[in-house]
C-alpha cells in the first residue's frame, strides 16, 4: 500500500502538540472531586480504572483525527495487475494518388472508394499505430505513425490527386513507407500498398524497395485497383467533362512479386465490394495478439481509515453521554 499524497501525512505531527497540551492540562489542573453525604455507594473498588476511563474520549478523538489525515492522503494498493491483449502491429497505408485514380469503375471513383474503405479500416483497429503515405510521380508521408484515429481519418479525407507530379512511382511509395517503419519496435510491421497502374517513374526500383522491406521484416500487402478490361475515365474537353473508356493496366506480376518477397499477399479489387472484402481479409490476417501485463490496477484503501475515524467518533460520543459524563 502507498499514499497518493504522502506529504499530507506530515499533518499527523499536529497530534503531538495536542497530546502534550492535554497531558499538561491534566497534570496542572485539579483532580475532579465530588462532595456527597455518603461515599459508600461510590466505592466500587475500581477507582483507578474509572480515573483512567475519563481519558478515553480524548484518545478516541486523536485516533479519529489520525485516521482522517491518513484517508485524505489517499492510500492506494497496486497488488493486482490486469492482463490485457495488445495487437503490437504498426501499419502504413500507402496509396496511389495519380490521376488514373479518378477512373469511375468504383463509386464515386477509385480514390474516393479507396479513401472511404481505408477510413473504415483505420476505425476498426484502435489498438494499432497507423500512418499514411501517398505517391504518384513522387511520394510523401501524409500522416506519421500514430494511434490518434481522429487525426488519421481527417488526414485521409484530405488525400486527393493533383497535389504532386503525376505518374506511378511504386518503388518510391514503398520506400517511404518502409522508412516510416524501419525503426519501429512493434511486434509486427505491415505496409498495405494500393495502386491502379504500372511503375513508370521514381528513383527507387520497386524490387529494391521490396528487398529493403524484407530486410526490416516488413510484410507488404499489395492491392491492384481497377476493373477487368476497360474503365470509364473523365476527360476535360472544351465542351466540359466527358467520360471515355480507357484500358486498365496494372502490373500484377510486380505486385505479386513484392508481396511474395516480403511474406505478404496480393489482392485484385474490381469494385467497391471487393475492395472492402480485401481490407476485411487483411484485418483478419493481421490479428496476432499477445497477452502482456498492463499497468497496475489501483484500488483505493481510504475506506478503512474513514471507517476507523467514524467508529472512533461514535465511540467518543457514546462514552461522553452515557459513561464518562462530566458533572459541572
Amino acid at each position: 500500500m502507498f499514499f497518493e499524497y504522502p506529504h499530507l501525512l506530515w499533518l499527523e505531527l499536529l497530534l503531538i502538540p495536542l497530546i502534550a497540551l492535554y497531558v499538561w492540562r491534566c497534570l496542572r489542573g485539579k483532580q475532579p472531586s465530588l462532595t456527597v453525604s455518603d461515599a459508600a455507594q461510590w466505592d466500587t473498588g475500581n477507582g483507578r480504572l474509572a480515573a483512567w476511563s475519563r481519558h478515553l474520549p480524548f484518545i478516541l478523538r486523536m485516533v479519529a483525527l489520525a485516521a482522517i489525515i491518513a484517508a485524505i492522503a489517499r492510500p492506494r494498493s497496486s497488488e493486482n495487475f490486469e492482463k490485457v491483449d495488445t495487437e503490437g502491429i504498426d501499419i502504413v497505408l500507402t496509396m496511389d494518388v495519380s490521376t488514373s485514380m479518378l477512373a469511375r469503375d468504383f463509386k464515386p471513383d477509385r480514390i474516393g472508394a479507396a479513401k472511404d474503405i481505408a477510413m473504415e479500416f483505420i476505425a476498426s483497429r484502435p489498438a494499432d499505430r497507423m500512418g499514411i503515405v501517398v505517391f504518384a510521380g513522387e511520394s510523401y508521408t501524409q500522416a506519421p505513425l500514430t494511434t490518434d484515429r481522429a487525426t488519421l481519418i481527417n488526414l485521409m479525407k484530405e488525400v486527393e490527386t493533383g497535389l504532386i507530379d503525376d505518374g506511378t512511382a511504386i518503388g518510391n511509395g514503398l520506400a517511404t513507407a518502409v522508412a516510416r517503419l524501419k525503426d519501429s519496435d512493434a511486434k509486427s510491421k505491415v505496409v498495405i500498398l494500393l495502386t491502379d497502374g504500372m511503375n513508370n517513374c521514381g528513383e527507387v526500383a520497386p524490387q529494391m524497395a521490396a528487398e529493403i522491406a524484407k530486410t526490416y521484416d516488413i510484410r507488404v500487402y499489395t492491392i491492384g485497383v481497377g476493373a477487368m478490361g476497360e474503365a470509364p475515365y473523365p476527360f476535360m474537353t472544351p465542351w466540359g467533362v466527358q467520360v471515355q473508356n480507357v484500358k486498365v493496366e496494372i502490373d500484377e506480376d510486380l505486385l505479386k512479386q513484392i508481396a511474395a518477397e516480403t511474406g505478404g499477399k496480393y489482392f485484385r479489387a474490381t469494385n467497391n465490394t471487393k475492395l472492402m472484402e480485401i481490407y476485411s481479409e487483411i484485418n483478419q490476417m493481421e490479428k496476432t495478439r499477445t497477452t502482456v501485463d498492463s499497468f497496475p490496477v489501483y484500488s483505493e484503501r481510504f475506506m478503512r481509515f474513514a471507517l476507523i475515524a467514524l467508529f472512533a467518533l461514535l465511540a467518543e460520543l457514546l462514552l461522553r453521554f452515557f459513561i464518562v459524563r462530566r458533572i459541572p
